[in-house]
């Protein structure tokens, strides 16, 4: 099988502005295309270049400091082969273990036309990948998952998830590090310690991680 095919990320890119004196957004159309820029860039880095950081249209490139000449760095972006295609890309999963007796699980059976068994089989056959973090310290924003569990958020969020909560919306997954007010919908709970900053690194989920969910009695 032949390399996958590719085009550069002056195809991709729709703007770039900048942020602060030692930082770029890069905007694209859509996810799909920020995780193939986001891979290439991890092949390829751009000089001066410290840290890209992924979000649902934008890549932020952090530099290494404020004398990051702007065009010659978005010359370089420009030049830069993106694959075509983000197939998952091989390699360990986090296994997370999951009690499905979320408050929502019911209404997301309802909601899809499932019964709460097959929500949770569906749910635990899909593999995820976390395609950003935001929102709350340690927050994944998982894709990969099937398309008949996609589902609107809440009309209206609560005031209190507890930590470690399952949950989907619209086209994600996501595990809430800690409690906070959320507006998805919960299918579950995990033990599982998702964000430590006694921990290095204190976040498990990291863009490109890959995931499992795992049903477990308790």
């Amino acid at each position: 099988m032949g390399p996958s095919p590719t085009s550069t990320a002056r195809d991709l890119v729709r703007a770039t502005r900048p942020v602060g004196d030692s930082a770029f957004l890069v905007e694209v159309d859509s996810l799909d295309d920020v995780e193939r820029l986001r891979r290439a860039l991890a092949v390829s880095p751009l000089t001066g270049v410290t840290e890209c950081v992924p979000a649902a249209r934008t890549l932020l490139l952090r530099c290494a400091d404020a004398g990051t000449d702007p065009a010659s760095l978005l010359a370089e972006l420009g030049e830069v082969e993106v694959p075509t295609s983000t197939p998952f890309a091989g390699g360990e999963e986090l296994r997370v273990p999951v009690r499905y007796d979320g408050a929502d699980l019911d209404v997301v059976a309802e909601l899809t036309g499932l019964s709460g068994a097959e929500v949770v089989a569906r749910h635990t056959a899909a593999r995820y990948r976390v395609a950003f973090c935001g929102f709350a310290p340690g927050f994944g924003y998982l894709v990969g998952g099937d398309p008949a569990l996609r589902v609107p958020r809440l009309p209206s969020p609560r005031l209190r998830v507890p930590a470690g909560a399952v949950a989907v919306a619209d086209e994600f997954s996501a595990v809430y590090p800690r409690e906070s007010p959320g507006g998805w919908r919960l299918l579950g709970r995990t033990r599982l310690p998702l964000w430590d900053a006694r921990r290095d690194p204190p976040a498990l989920l990291t863009p490109g991680t890959l995931v499992r969910f795992e049903e477990v009695a308790s």
